[in-house]
C-alpha cells in the first residue's frame, strides 16, 4: 500500500515541483560553499533575487494562469516594454501624476487581455496567432511613443522606486561595527502579493476550478456546464492585468522606458512557468513552482556575476537546458499517466 502510494507521488504533478525546489535548493546551497569568500550566503545576496526578478515573478504567474488554460501568451514582454515606455511619457511628457500614471497603464493592460480574451475565447483563433499580433502591436506602440529613451524624474515614483524596507532580522556587522539589516523593495512586496494572490485563487476558487478543468479537457468542461469562453475571457483580462502590473514593477527597478525594453521577457516567463512544472498542454500547473523557477534563473545570474569572467549569456544557455530536461520529464509522465489510464 505505501509503495503504491509512493509510486502515486513520484508519477504525480507534485514531483515535477518537488524537482524544481530541490534543484533550486541545491543550486543556492553549493554557490554558498563555492563564493564562501564572496559572502554569498548573506541574507541580502538572498533577497536580491527577490528584487532583481519582482516583475518576471509578476510576469510569470500570470503565464502560468494561461499556460493552464493551454493557452499561450507570446506579448508580454511587449506589453511590460510599453508600460514602463507609457509611464516614462506621461510622467515627463505630460507631466501626469505619478498615481493617475499607474491607474491609466493597468487599465491599459486590463483592455488589452479584453481585447485579446475576446479574439481568443469568442473568435476561436489560436492564441499563439493573437498574442504574436498583440506582441507586434505593443512593440509599435512603444516606439510610437517615444522612440528614445525616457527616463523618469518624478519625485513620488522615485520615491516609491528607493524605498527600502528593512527587515528585523538576518542582519550582519560591517567593518565599521554598525549592525546593517537587509532590506527589500516595494516591487517585491508587489510580486508576493500578486503570487499569494493567485495561488488562493487557483487552488481554492471556483475560477481556479474552471481554469484547470478547462485546461485539462475543454469538452469535458463543457459537459460539466462550465462557460469555456468566459472562463478563457477571465484569464487572459487577468493576464493584461498582470502583464502592465509587471511592467510597472519592471519600470520601479530600471527607472525609464525605451523601445527595446523587456524584450524576450515573455520567454523568460514561460520558461520559469515550465520548470515549475506547468504543462504546455493545459491543465497543470502551480505558481509557487513558477517562483522557484524564477529563482533559478535568477541563482544562475547571481553565479555567473560572482564567477566574474563568464558571459551573461551562459544564463540562457543553462535555462535553455533546465527547459529540455522539464519538458522530457513531463513527457515522461504523462506517457506513464496515459499507459495507467488504459
Amino acid at each position: 500500500m505505501m509503495i503504491q502510494k509512493l509510486k502515486n507521488k513520484i508519477t504525480g504533478n507534485s514531483f515535477l515541483l518537488m524537482i524544481t525546489i530541490l534543484l533550486f535548493a541545491a543550486m543556492y546551497i553549493a554557490g554558498v560553499f563555492i563564493f564562501a569568500d564572496k559572502n554569498f550566503g548573506k541574507m541580502q545576496v538572498f533577497l536580491n533575487l527577490f528584487i532583481s526578478n519582482a516583475g518576471l515573478i509578476v510576469a510569470a504567474v500570470g503565464m502560468t494562469m494561461v499556460l493552464i488554460t493551454g493557452g499561450i501568451d507570446i506579448s508580454i514582454g511587449s506589453v511590460i516594454g510599453m508600460t514602463c515606455m507609457l509611464l516614462a511619457w506621461m510622467m515627463e511628457k505630460k507631466s501626469i501624476g505619478a498615481v493617475p500614471a499607474i491607474a491609466i497603464v493597468l487599465l491599459v493592460g486590463i483592455v488589452f487581455g479584453f481585447a485579446q480574451g475576446f479574439l481568443v475565447a469568442y473568435l476561436k483563433i489560436q492564441p499563439f496567432i493573437v498574442t504574436l499580433a498583440g506582441m507586434f502591436f505593443a512593440r509599435g506602440m512603444t516606439a510610437i511613443i517615444s522612440s528614445e529613451m525616457i527616463s523618469i524624474q518624478n519625485p513620488t515614483f522615485l520615491a516609491m522606486a528607493n524605498a527600502k524596507l528593512y527587515l528585523p532580522f538576518g542582519g550582519a556587522v560591517n567593518k565599521k561595527g554598525v549592525m546593517i539589516y537587509p532590506y527589500i523593495y516595494p516591487s517585491v512586496i508587489i510580486a508576493l502579493i500578486v503570487l499569494a494572490i493567485l495561488f488562493v485563487v487557483l487552488k481554492y476558487t471556483k475560477l481556479g476550478r474552471a481554469i484547470y478543468a478547462v485546461g485539462g479537457n475543454e469538452q469535458s468542461a463543457l459537459l460539466m456546464g462550465l462557460n469555456v469562453r468566459r472562463t478563457k475571457m477571465k484569464v487572459y483580462v487577468i493576464n493584461g492585468f498582470l502583464a502592465a502590473l509587471a511592467g510597472f514593477v519592471f519600470a520601479l527597478n530600471s527607472c525609464g522606458g525605451f523601445v527595446e525594453q523587456a524584450r524576450g521577457f515573455e520567454m523568460e516567463a514561460i520558461a520559469s512557468a515550465v520548470i515549475g512544472g506547468t504543462l504546455l498542454t493545459g491543465g497543470v500547473g502551480n505558481v509557487i513552482g513558477s517562483l522557484f523557477g524564477v529563482l533559478i534563473k535568477g541563482t544562475i545570474e547571481t553565479f555567473i556575476t560572482f564567477q566574474g569572467t563568464l558571459s551573461s549569456w551562459w544564463t540562457r544557455i543553462v535555462i535553455a537546458s533546465l527547459l529540455c530536461f522539464f519538458i522530457v520529464l513531463q513527457s515522461i509522465f504523462a506517457a506513464i499517466k496515459l499507459r495507467r489510464a488504459k
